[in-house]
């Protein structure tokens, strides 16, 4: 039987390299020398990584009666809509990832997820090579909400292998703004952990009024573990009111190896993500269109029994900023579509199984902010997203397992979500700031009937399933409070609350065999358990308080210190049980009781609480002409997670901290980090999960900047260290028993971690 019918499209998308070096030919400088762009400065320099610098003092607004954008003069352009003091207060506990810390991070990975690393608490999920699992202060996967250029796309896969990060390379983020626990309502609703921005290529724009400004970087890059290489292009071309930017990027990776000389198979990968924005500004307002895609051939899963063996994606956004006597009004629309397929990539992985999603986003969201007075803001508006998937398994030929129908996992699952939000900001005095805020979110999923391979060994399972109402609605009440005290220039105070509240994903609630195959292939965890959805899951709700104590110089130039203590209690929890039906026993009858070895679990509701904290500091150990400027910097992260009975929560990162020193003098930038990472004792007993010790590792990186071209060399590993990753997961293909299948993974084995890797990359700009 063939899948059914869900009226999503089957055009292709193949955008490749190619396409780089045709955009790139035909840029010239048609703009005078004095035409420059602070993005084109930006990757002409290079600047040592900079993360989560100081917070400024929020401005207060001062009213004027005339309208500025109707200010401008007969004959004069306007100038683009500059970010109002309307903008929301960033909390203390949130930070950005900078454009110099992206590209600086791409000589090392092509994992955009693993740019979290850099922030206080920041962490990732073991995965194929560029899609690793955001975590941050002990909440990861689908409890971190992640938006590419507004738009919040779902991973259309029951084992998440095209999360949003996927779909931009680290060289294409221009900012990657963090909502580390307590964010204002105005950010986002439908997540608990963190809220992750990611922007590309803003628009730039020409500052002669008669002139033209193109520019154009082409970075090539190589690492040598797993011997990868790559292309990431940027070009621009512009004028005084309109912005054209192509950036995207290439890579191609194999088998990386272990510092003990061992391959780690299947964590090879290709992909190639592109887009292409135009930006228009006339008086007072900006609007923005933007066209993307992506493209996998192929990427490997070392903690999965399945590849990545296709996966496009094709989208679409708008985004419209507009500056008024009132405030400022922001709207934007968006639709993604992605086509996927799992199988295996021989020689690591072999046979016969191909298993298809094709998913769909779509949405808008409105936001308008209004100065009220000259000390209050008030800002209300709307959001609406659409997610469709369709997860179908062919039958294979010749198999009485599977066949002779096509399995269907999801049948026209749909996820709805309204939201609706109001905010209150209010600037007391220079020394006094809050933001108080109420959200409502409703969720409405559904999805049709299934059926399996076949009625002997998956039909008693689908009759329960169609036999129940699947229609679920979901009403998040949600809240936000934040006080922020400066007393001077030399410190700052915040205090936060938050309650926020996610609805279970699609496979949360309707994944439905507890066939053993089946089962093992739901699940983003990569512990090789099997899985199975459970449809009378409630929402989890999570009530998270945190301080922020921050001091620096007053200039914020020479040094800084930040403490954020947190805690978070959630109720719901969306966690896992053992599966207790008779066939999870039948697939294991020590499933209840066993201690070690792959267990079947089923989606669960458990009240839990996760508390840490985090610092972060930096310090200019010199600054003049002889010997250019030093600066040491640092992070520490400690998070502790346990269920109310007192089960520990799966994948929590241990304690970690980096220190670095960076350098630089005339165009050199140089750099030296050290990574460590405590043992990982503390694991989930009901996944059965492993533990890890603890490893130091140390890095190296060094550049040199020309008018136009720069090279930069890094060492990663720099001692070849054999190490294990604390959120890698299982290692479910080097290591093989005897079974009734000829072999079968062998549980017992953490994921090691990659060795040493000399690393290097030419960029030139034009």
């Amino acid at each position: 039987m063939s899948k059914p019918s869900s009226g999503l499209g089957r055009s292709t998308l193949y955008l490749s390299s190619a396409l780089i070096s045709s955009a790139l030919t035909t840029t010239v400088t048609l703009a005078p020398p004095a035409v420059t762009s602070v993005a084109a400065q930006t990757a002409h320099t290079l600047p040592p990584v900079v993360v989560a610098p100081a917070h400024p003092r929020h401005p207060v607004r001062q009213r004027s009666n005339t309208r500025r954008p109707s200010s401008h003069t007969a004959g004069h352009l306007p100038a683009a809509p500059q970010r109002p003091a309307e903008y929301p207060l960033q909390p203390a506990g949130s930070a950005t990832v900078t454009a110099r810390t992206a590209f600086d991070r791409g000589l090392s990975t092509s994992d955009s997820a693993s740019l979290v690393t850099e922030l206080p608490g920041g962490a990732v999920w073991g995965a194929g090579g560029v899609s690793s699992l955001p975590a941050i202060n002990g909440f990861g996967a689908d409890r971190i909400q992640v938006a590419i250029n507004s738009m919040p796309i779902s991973p259309a896969c029951p084992n998440e292998m095209n999360p949003p990060l996927s779909f931009v390379n680290p060289a294409m983020i221009a900012k990657m703004r963090t909502y580390l626990g307590i964010a204002p309502v105005s950010t986002g609703g439908d997540y608990t952990g963190a809220r992750i921005d990611v922007t590309t290529a803003p628009p730039v724009f020409a500052n002669d009024p008669s002139g033209w400004l193109s520019t154009a970087t082409v970075s090539g890059f190589f690492r040598s573990n797993s011997n990868a290489y790559g292309v990431d292009a940027t070009a621009t071309l512009a004028n005084r009111d309109t912005s054209v930017t192509y950036t995207g990027g290439w890579v191609r990776a194999g088998d990386y190896k272990a510092g003990d000389g061992t391959t780690i198979k299947s964590t090879l990968y290709e992909t190639q993500n592109h887009a292409l924005s135009i930006s228009k500004r006339t008086v007072g307002n900006l609007f923005t269109f933007q066209v993307g895609g992506q493209f996998i051939p192929y990427q490997g899963y070392v903690n999965q029994y399945m590849d990545m063996v296709y996966n496009r994606g094709l989208y679409a956004n708008g985004r419209y900023e507009g500056d008024f006597d009132w405030g400022k009004l922001e709207a934007s629309a968006f639709v993604h579509q992605i086509r996927h397929t799992m199988g295996f990539i021989a020689p690591d992985k072999t046979g016969n199984m191909p298993m298809d999603t094709e998913g769909i986003d779509g949405g808008y969201a409105v936001k308008a902010t209004f100065a009220v007075s000259n000390i209050d803001l008030l800002r209300v508006g709307n959001e609406l997203t659409l997610n469709r998937i369709d997860d179908w398994w062919d039958p294979v030929a010749g198999s009485m397992m599977m066949g002779p129908n096509s399995f269907i996992n999801l049948n026209g699952g749909q996820r709805d979500r309204v939201g609706t939000f109001a905010e209150w900001e209010r600037h007391w005095d220079r020394n006094w700031t809050t933001v108080v805020g109420l959200r409502n979110d409703v969720v409405w999923m559904n999805t049709g009937d299934v059926h399996g391979y076949n009625a002997m060994m998956y039909g008693a399972d689908a009759a329960v399933f169609n036999a129940q109402d699947r229609a679920r609605t979901d009403a998040h009440f949600d809240g936000s409070a934040l006080v922020r005290y400066e007393p001077d220039q030399l410190s700052h105070y915040e205090l936060g609350f938050a309650r926020k509240t996610r609805s279970p994903n699609l496979y949360e609630r309707y994944a439905w065999s507890t066939s053993a195959m089946a089962m093992k292939m739901i699940g983003w965890f990569g512990d090789g358990n099997g899985y199975v959805g459970n449809l009378d899951l409630k929402p989890e709700k999570a009530h998270t308080v945190s301080f922020t104590a921050g001091w620096h110089d007053p200039a914020q130039k020479i040094w800084s210190f930040s403490v954020t203590p947190y805690a978070s209690y959630v109720q719901d929890y969306i966690d896992v049980d053992r599966c207790v039906t008779g066939k999870c026993l039948a697939n294991n009858p020590r499933n209840l009781t066993a201690t070690s070895g792959f267990v079947y679990l089923r989606f669960a509701n458990h009240d839990a609480t996760l508390y840490g904290v985090n610092l972060e500091g930096r310090l200019a150990l010199w600054d003049n002409a002889s010997y250019g400027r030093g600066e040491l910097r640092g992070t520490l992260g400690y998070v502790r997670g346990q269920r109310q009975d007192g089960i520990d929560l799966y994948h929590v990162m241990p304690i970690n901290a980096k220190l670095a020193l960076d350098h630089v003098i005339g165009g050199w930038s140089n750099g030296i980090e050290l990574q460590l990472v405590g043992s990982k004792d503390e694991v989930s007993q009901v996944h059965n999960e492993l533990t890890t010790p603890s490893y130091a590792l140390v890095n190296l990186r060094t550049g040199y900047q020309w008018q136009h071209v720069r090279i930069d060399l890094g060492i990663d590993n720099l001692f070849d260290q054999t190490y294990y990753l604390p959120l890698g997961g299982a290692d479910l293909v080097d290591y093989k028993v005897v079974s009734m299948m000829g072999s079968s993974a062998a549980y017992g084995y953490n994921v090691k971690g990659p060795g040493r890797s000399i690393n290097g990359r030419l960029s030139v700009s034009f």
